[in-house]
């Protein structure tokens, strides 16, 4: 089967879970986008490793991928290879000095595992298929504009709340969450606080 290479495109909140994050994979080179309902843990697991933010201990993710480096194993690719009453199945492709071997995989980990190697992430086409979404090309000259940040919407207008915060009380609010290590809502602080560095 030809594989097609995805790439985190948003992480933001589920509109349809509470409790819940989507993490956007979009199809590189194309116009569609596989949404993934994954935890909270994962969520911020995979935002950690996006934004290049240091935890001051290693979190799970980062632990298994000091143990993969310690003892010498590569992850080459992750692969969402099934989708089976709504729950994808992944595995990770992982390589020692004298073995290449398949492990089956939640595809949230397999992800923040992914994020954290810089290894590629690719599904199939049924999978596409089915679960997977058309984005419209907007951009005039046929080729898909890269939006490849990372998005959090609070629910119940979070972002709302943090426009009625002084800049100082923003800073404040981010050493506290940063402190609780809640790296989702960290996100959302800093990018409010550079719109207004930049607004001024």
């Amino acid at each position: 089967m030809k594989k097609i290479e995805l790439e985190i495109v948003a992480l933001s909140h589920s509109i349809t879970q509470t409790h819940s994050y989507a993490v956007v994979l979009g199809e590189v080179n194309g116009l569609r986008r596989l949404p993934i309902v994954i935890g909270g843990f994962e969520a911020q697991a995979i935002a950690v490793a996006l934004e290049k933010m240091q935890p001051s201990r290693p979190l799970t993710h980062d632990l298994m991928k000091n143990f993969m480096n310690a003892f010498n194993i590569e992850l080459h690719e992750v692969i969402i290879s099934d989708l089976q009453e709504g729950i994808f199945y992944s595995k990770l492709i992982c390589s020692s000095d004298n073995d290449t071997i398949e492990i089956d995989s939640r595809t949230s980990d397999a992800l923040a595992l992914a994020v954290r190697f810089g290894c590629p992430v690719y599904t199939y086409e049924h999978i596409l298929e089915s679960a997977g979404i058309l984005m419209e090309d907007t951009g005039a000259s046929g080729k898909k504009k890269k939006t490849s940040s990372v998005t959090t919407t609070e629910e119940h207008g979070g972002k709302d709340d943090l426009k009625s915060l002084s800049l100082e009380e923003l800073n404040t609010l981010l050493n506290e969450v940063l402190e609780q290590e809640d790296y989702i809502r960290a996100i959302a602080i800093r990018d409010e606080i550079n719109a207004r560095k930049k607004g001024k």
